[in-house]
């Protein structure tokens, strides 16, 4: 992505002008260590659809960020707003470390095409200042906000429930859908 984003705006090293902030698999299998019924015990925790939540101070916390707690980032959909969160003690004993990382959908991506037929989505996002990029217009209507819960609502819950605390709301800017 680096080298095509240097590549389309001449960008001689992509590395030192946009360094990576922070990289996470979409779907991981790590041997963690939990209690379970009073038992130390090494597992295999397999997070699909979720991601790590570990609070400040967790030693697999990578070191920049232990201060802090795990990066969660949390995205929404391509048309309202996504978030970055920050682990919290209660995911530990909750949910063995580990947070949703999306909102989860309420339709199937054929229910959304069949939902949004004729609708123009593309135009809805340049709408609102939203840049697209799609080899076709008709598959974003599978990833369109109505195929997704509103993240914010999703976020809350986990704030609430003391897996993770909300640290940034973003906007998109741009949609590249292949």
């Amino acid at each position: 992505m680096r080298q095509a984003f240097a590549r389309v705006f001449g960008i001689e090293d992509p590395d030192e002008t946009m360094p990576i902030v922070y990289d996470v698999c979409h779907n991981i299998a790590k041997f963690e260590t939990y209690t379970v019924d009073g038992v130390e015990t090494e597992l295999c925790v397999h997070r699909k659809g979720a991601t790590r939540a570990f609070p400040a101070g967790h030693p697999d916390v990578p070191a920049r960020y232990r201060q802090v707690g795990q990066p969660v980032l949390v995205p929404g959909d391509m048309g309202r707003y996504s978030f970055v969160c920050a682990g919290l003690p209660g995911a530990m004993l909750e949910t063995w470390g580990s947070s949703c990382h999306g909102a989860g959908r309420v339709l199937g991506r054929n229910a959304a095409k069949r939902a949004l037929e004729g609708v123009d989505i593309a135009a809805r996002l340049n709408a609102k200042g939203i840049q697209v990029r799609a080899q076709n217009k008709s598959s974003l209507a599978e990833e369109s906000s109505e195929a997704y819960k509103d993240v914010k609502e999703v976020v809350h819950v986990l704030q609430d429930a003391g897996i993770a605390r909300v640290v940034a709301q973003m906007r998109p800017l741009g949609v590249i859908k292949g």
